[in-house]
C-alpha cells in the first residue's frame, strides 16, 4: 500500500521530537542498501523536497549541510517515504560515490559476530 502527499502535505505529517528533528534513513534506490543515518528538520526536509538535493541537520554544528558539499560524493532524491507513526523518514537516493565519511560505501559495515 501506498499513499502520495504533496510535499505540503508531508512536511506537516512529520513529527518532529522536543529539539524539531526527525530521523531521516538514505537508503539507495538502486540497490535497496541501507547507507546511513542522519536527522533533518523541516527546513533541511522542505530544502531536500524543494531542490532533490539531500540537505541533513548538524546535531554537533547545530547546522544544514548537504550531503557531499565537502566530498563531492552526493546525493540526489528519488523519493521520500514517510513511516506510519509519522516520526521516521526514509530517503531513495541516488548515491555518487561512497556515503560514509570513512569511505565506506554504507556507514552500516560493521556487524556483530
Amino acid at each position: 500500500m501506498s499513499e502520495s502527499l504533496s510535499p505540503e502535505a508531508f512536511l506537516k505529517a512529520v513529527k518532529y521530537d522536543d529539539k524539531g528533528l526527525v530521523p531521516a534513513i538514505a537508503q539507495s534506490g538502486a540497490t535497496g542498501e541501507v547507507l546511513m543515518l542522519a536527522w533533518m528538520n523541516a527546513a533541511t526536509l522542505a530544502q531536500t523536497l524543494a531542490s532533490g538535493r539531500v540537505t541533513y541537520w548538524s546535531r554537533s554544528r547545530q547546522s544544514a549541510w548537504t550531503k557531499g558539499e565537502t566530498s563531492g560524493h552526493h546525493q540526489h532524491l528519488i523519493e521520500a517515504r514517510l513511516d506510519c507513526d509519522g516520526d521516521a523518514i526514509i530517503l531513495k537516493v541516488d548515491q555518487l560515490g561512497p556515503a560514509c565519511h570513512t569511505g565506506a560505501p554504507s556507514c552500516f559495515y560493521r556487524k556483530a559476530d
